[in-house]
């Protein structure tokens, strides 16, 4: 049996800076528009966090019966390492995307959102089928796509709407930022994998767009957020602290810029979070301050 460690490894850690700072930047653009609820903020992050577990623990049970993760370099994997049984770690996902539906069902029917019930199933439904069902679409060079979505716009705006009723620019330039990142930490982890991948049949982005177009990709991604904050500190000036990132995303371009392969990958998606994390942080301060 896997142990209490293994399983928090599993839950892959590293990625929660892409459920987290989303929800941060969101409840910072609520702020700027005075419907600011710190309950429903709390809500909004249960939701995304456990949305991130599920996802992780999906992946790690879809892409281990698979076999696709018989030969990937990277994070440890309970279903591929063989250290927890496949059934185990599917219901796993199913009690942390469980744990999502219902915080979230609690949040839609508290602010009277109603419709955002819909939008909870397509998160739901997103996080599942990624690598999970006949036809996973992170399996046809759609998985970048959706984390664009969902760790951008779904969860900034998201967070944004259940609290204020409408969208406005902040929160749409904090999505766009976000959305970025977490993208840039997804191509960081497919360039990694672009051998295995290919040979367990997983066509992602960055195996359709090749090692050379996945790194220049990678390289546009994490430069976005810094345009973007330039075009926020418009409205709020000291958005500006959000260039306080830019050295944690140095040593990543370094590395997919340089030619970096394989193991050498690793720190790049750990910086990268990291720096979406400190992004979303600083920008939520002063969001707050103003």
């Amino acid at each position: 049996m896997a142990t209490a460690a293994q399983w928090i490894s599993g839950t892959r850690p590293r990625t929660l800076p892409n459920s987290i700072a989303p929800v941060l930047v969101g409840a910072g653009a609520a702020h700027h528009l005075g419907a600011f609820s710190a309950l429903w903020s709390a809500l909004a992050l249960v939701v995304s966090v456990s949305l991130q577990v599920g996802v992780n623990f999906a992946n790690d049970y879809s892409d281990g019966i698979r076999g696709t993760d018989e030969h990937r370099v990277g994070p440890f994997r309970l279903v591929g390492s063989g250290a927890a049984e496949p059934v185990a770690v599917r219901n796993a996902a199913f009690a942390a995307l469980g744990l999502a539906a219902v915080v979230g069902l609690v949040l839609v029917l508290s602010t009277g959102r109603y419709w955002m019930i819909a939008f909870g199933a397509v998160c739901l439904a997103g996080a599942w089928f990624y690598t999970g069902g006949r036809k996973p679409y992170g399996y046809s060079g759609l998985g970048e796509f959706a984390v664009f979505v969902f760790f951008g716009p779904a969860a900034v705006l998201g967070t944004l709407y259940v609290q204020s009723g409408r969208i406005g620019w902040v929160g749409v330039a904090g999505a766009v930022a976000m959305g970025a990142f977490s993208t840039g930490v997804m191509i960081a982890n497919s360039l990694r994998d672009i051998p295995t991948d290919l040979e367990a049949g997983k066509r992602t982005l960055a195996n359709r767009l090749g090692d050379a177009g996945a790194r220049r990709l990678y390289l546009t991604l994490v430069t976005l957020p810094f345009p973007v904050t330039i075009a926020l500190s418009v409205v709020v000036p000291w958005t500006l602290v959000g260039f306080l990132a830019v050295p944690l995303v140095i040593p990543g371009v370094r590395r997919v810029a340089g030619g970096a392969t394989g193991l050498a990958l690793i720190p790049v998606l750990r910086d990268t979070g990291l720096a979406m994390l400190v992004w979303g942080v600083t920008v939520t301060v002063a969001l707050f301050a103003s």
